[in-house]
């Protein structure tokens, strides 16, 4: 199974895809995490550092496929989780799409991209180009990563359309959403209800996970010294038994922009409670939470 994971920069990916990955090891899997972003930090949480890059190796060996070992790419992580940075060009030049065929292509070469229970593609921001959507054209369901603020679930919307124009060649479908650092839904499910999908998992503020990111440890590993954040592990471990339970997906019919603009703004135009009501649903507009 192969399993791309998209939303909005900054939302909490790779942090979520890390953990995702520990969580689908500890139900048997044998997985690989690829990050798929110039910044080549996506698995830094399993690692505890920035491991060489697709790229970078491809470049030091002069693009002699025949010179490369799996050793020289992939690289252990915590769990027992494979993990491989594609990289990418330099910022300004290049395409990251290339990079991550360049990725595939290698991984092929070197008989590893057939040898996983799991592939998981961790890719970065928003869909603004074929090249971004590349990691697509690999997978058989998509994750969306979202909270409950407008620019989230706006790039959520991006992303559907994306979905909905490769499953046209492509047998992709859309596993649903994981909401991140959400205190309040009801953006999510005034989306949800417009434009139906899944909805996997909805984690609240919990400040642990930021910090997971910042130690370089997925929350499996900070439980081993703080068994208080056993209860967060289980909302991976939930994340992971419904992939695993192959779910039908879904091929996703996007908003029009304007339509959602209209849909979501209506929540703060429209405040329910007054205007205490009202500024919080404006932060949550914009993109904001309060702690």
């Amino acid at each position: 199974m192969k399993i791309a994971v998209y939303g909005k920069g900054g939302i909490g990916k790779s942090t979520t895809s890390c953990n995702i990955s520990v969580a689908l090891a500890r139900r048997g899997q044998k997985v690989l995490q690829i990050g798929c972003d110039p910044k080549h930090d996506s698995t830094f949480t399993l690692t505890g550092f920035l491991i060489p890059t697709i790229i970078d190796t491809l470049q030091s060996k002069d693009y002699h496929y025949e010179d490369i070992w799996p050793e020289d790419v992939i690289h252990k992580g915590y769990g027992g989780v494979d993990c491989v940075e594609a990289g990418g060009p330099p910022a300004g030049a290049g395409c990251g799409g290339y990079v991550v065929g360049e990725t595939v292509k290698l991984l092929k070469e070197l008989n590893a991209f057939y040898e996983y229970d799991i592939i998981l593609f961790d890719v970065l921001g928003d869909v603004v180009c074929g090249g971004f959507a590349a990691p697509l054209n690999y997978a058989d369901y998509c994750v969306i990563i979202t909270d409950n603020g407008f620019d989230a679930l706006f790039a959520a919307n991006r992303i559907t359309a994306s979905i909905r124009e490769k499953a046209r060649t492509h047998p992709l479908r859309l596993a649903g959403l994981v909401g991140n650092r959400t205190s309040k839904r009801d953006l999510i499910h005034k989306y949800v209800e417009a434009c139906p999908m899944p909805v996997i998992e909805v984690l609240p503020i919990i400040e642990d996970i930021r910090v997971s990111r910042v130690k370089g440890k997925t929350l499996f590993e900070m439980v081993g010294s703080e068994p208080s954040l056993n209860y967060v592990c289980k909302y991976y471990l939930d994340i992971a038994d419904q992939i695993l339970s192959q779910p039908e997906g879904i091929v996703p019919k996007e908003i029009p922009d304007r339509e959602l603009f209209s849909l979501l703004s209506d929540l703060y135009l429209n405040p329910i409670g007054g205007g205490g009501q009202k500024k919080k649903n404006q932060e949550n507009l914009l993109g904001f939470t309060r702690i």
